[in-house]
This record gives C-alpha cells, structure tokens and sequence, in this order.
C-alpha cells in the first residue's frame, strides 16, 4: 500500500504538466511575434527565447488562445505572425476618393451639353470652334455626369448627349435650370462684359424625352456606349478655326 506521500507525489505530478493559461514564455513570444514587421520560423523565435523553452508547444498554445479574438496568430509559409481574423477582415477595407481635375477641354464641353442638351459631338465642336477628342467624352462618361440620350435623325445617326442625376448632385443643383444664365455668368467673371452683338446663354431643358429628332438607343446600347462610347468619327467642324487652341484639344 502507498503511502500518503507517495500518493500526494502521484497527485502533483500531472497538476504540474498542465501548460499554465498565461506563462512568461508566452508573454515573451506574443511580444516578439507583435514587434516584427514580417513573419518569423521557429528557429528564428527559438533564439530570442529563453533556453530551454518547447518552442513549438508555446506557439500552438499561443494559437489557441488568440483563435477567437479580433486576431489570430497563423502560420504562413513555415513562418508565424498575426493576422486580422478572416470574418472581420471587412473592417479593415479602406475606401478613399481620388480627386482628379478636368482639363480645360473637359469642362467646355461639360458646359456645352448641359447648357445645350441633347447635343451631338458635331455641335459641340461647332460651338467650341476646335475638335473634340473621344478621350475627353470617355472621361466625362466615367464620371457619370453625361450619358448618351438617343441617335440623331440625320446621316450617320450620330449620338446625342445629355446631363444625369450626378450631375445636379456634384453641383448641387435641384434641376438643370438652377445652372447661372448670362447676367450671372458675367456677375462672377466668367464671361466678357462686352459680349458680341446677340450672344446669348441657352436656358437648359430637364425634359428627358427625346425629341423629334431624336430616334432611342437600341436595347443594351447605353450599357456598351457607356464603357466605349461608339461617337461619329472626329472630323474638323465646317467652319471651325483649326489653328485654334493649337488646332485642337488642351
């Protein structure tokens, strides 16, 4: 029969086995795998830890503990560092607006179909007197602020363009009518005070019917024109002054 020595010895010995919840050797590894700024092998760890210490045991049970916390200690290529846990990876997604600013030519021709609209690529280079490249209406359609409205009733049945919802919201305007008309444009300086005999600023239309001389996109038409627009080819405006702003756009 054991004595009540070595039954208490017996009792101790596996208590004692028992990994502790929060060890030194833990705390000295989660601050080591914390201060890297890449992922470390176990060889690497092993060196910077106290002699002695069971390395790899250490990192499985410092596994488990952060398994369900905001981050996870994982292993990537041999190597081991924490990580955001997967489900809350979401969290850490940055969205960020990238301004970029219109060239001259942009906003000219931005004016002219919201002032103008619906207008055709023809007729804009027939008001701005110079050609217009299928770059800055491709610009002008990625930032959603014009759309094609319909096909001109004419030879080539070129597109006509229009103004969108973005439109108003980026300039904060309740409808297209809010846009300043010419004594405004001259109170801010935008336009000449000695003006040619008979100039006058279009008041702009909301109507989003097309007109009669208008014929509609074909189904899935827009869709397409929007990611490539199919404009007439570019050709120099009867008229138009090709020496102009260097004959063409800035």
């Amino acid at each position: 029969m054991a004595s009540l020595a070595e039954v208490r010895v017996e009792e101790a010995e596996p208590m004692e086995n028992e990994p502790q919840a929060r060890p030194e050797e833990l705390r000295l590894l989660e601050a080591l795998l914390f201060a890297s700024s890449e992922p470390l092998d176990t060889a690497t760890l092993a060196k910077r830890m106290p002699e002695g210490v069971d390395v790899k045991a250490a990192l499985e049970q410092l596994q488990a503990d952060y398994a369900s916390r905001g981050v996870n200690l994982v292993r990537v290529a041999n190597k081991w560092t924490f990580r955001t846990a997967g489900d809350l990876a979401w969290l850490m997604t940055r969205e960020s607006t990238e301004t970029k600013r219109l060239s001259r030519a942009a906003i000219e021709v931005l004016a002219i179909i919201a002032y103008h609209q619906p207008v055709t690529r023809a007729e804009i280079e027939e008001i701005r007197g110079v050609v217009t490249s299928k770059g800055t209406l491709d610009v002008l359609l990625e930032t959603g602020w014009i759309k094609p409205r319909g096909r001109r009733k004419t030879p080539g049945r070129p597109l006509t363009f229009g103004t969108t919802e973005d439109f108003l919201s980026q300039f904060t305007l309740e409808q297209l009518g809010d846009l300043p008309g010419l004594e405004e444009l001259k109170g801010t300086g935008l336009l000449d005070s000695r003006l040619p005999t008979g100039f006058s600023v279009p008041t702009p239309s909301d109507d989003p019917a097309l007109r009669e001389d208008e014929d509609p996109l074909e189904p899935g038409e827009e869709l397409d024109l929007s990611l490539a627009p199919a404009v007439e080819p570019e050709t120099p405006p009867e008229g138009g002054n090709e020496g102009d702003e260097g004959g063409g756009e800035e």
